[in-house]
């Protein structure tokens, strides 16, 4: 096969993606303390480090390359396509942008993007007037905004693998439950029995519907 070697080395392309990206997300969480920031700037990296591999230099490929190649001889791993490993793994490689991964990847960092963006409308109407959010997405989730950013990263290593990116997201999603459960010391110190009430009817991450169970406020 012949290697598609211009979709490499595209430096632009990883700036303007990861700007755009990471503005976007930006405009949402609006971060204010410093826990906000260095989370925010994990996520950032996160995006900074998949389109490097994406556009800029493959280092994930290369590394995986002598394997790759011995197990499936019949793909060209230098190819800019080869990039969406699942959709090449499964034998998928003639159309890898319109593979259930690559779908797949799309509607969680749709949801993604979504969570985050009503999440913040949410919170921000609930700011203005002094309480608690609990409308909206706040009536599923004690924290929509958190899951959104997980929803995304999820969705972007279903569409582009790499080393680098699988180590940094479980990282992430500990930080962001850490993140999570210091904000809720907070607004229970801020709410008292009105948060205790809400957090006991209402799951941290995942919404009871989709665990097909009744919690008790845990995640």
């Amino acid at each position: 096969m012949h290697s598609d070697a211009s979709g490499y080395g595209l430096w632009g392309l990883v700036i303007i993606n990861s700007a755009i990206f990471i503005f976007f997300a930006f405009s949402f969480f609006k971060p204010k303390t410093r826990r906000d920031w260095r989370s925010f700037g994990a996520f950032s990296a996160f995006l900074v480090a998949l389109f490097a591999e994406m556009y800029g230099f493959p280092l994930t490929l290369f590394f995986l390359a002598g394997w790759l190649q011995s197990r499936y001889p019949g793909i060209d791993w230098f190819a800019h396509d080869s990039g969406h490993l699942l959709e090449m793994l499964f034998g998928l490689q003639s159309a890898p942008h319109f593979g259930p991964f690559h779908l797949l990847s799309l509607l969680l960092i749709g949801l993604g993007f979504y969570l985050i963006a009503q999440g913040w409308r949410t919170l921000y109407a609930a700011q203005q007037q002094q309480a608690l959010a609990t409308s909206g997405l706040y009536a599923h989730v004690r924290h929509p905004q958190y899951l959104g950013f997980m929803l995304i990263m999820l969705g972007f290593l279903l569409q582009w693998p790499t080393l680098l990116t699988l180590a940094m997201f479980p990282v992430l999603a500990w930080m962001y439950a850490r993140l999570a459960v210091a904000e809720e010391a907070e607004i229970a110190a801020q709410f008292g029995d009105e948060w205790r009430d809400y957090a006991a009817r209402t799951p941290r991450f995942l919404p009871r519907w989709q665990l097909g169970r009744r919690g008790e406020g845990k995640p």
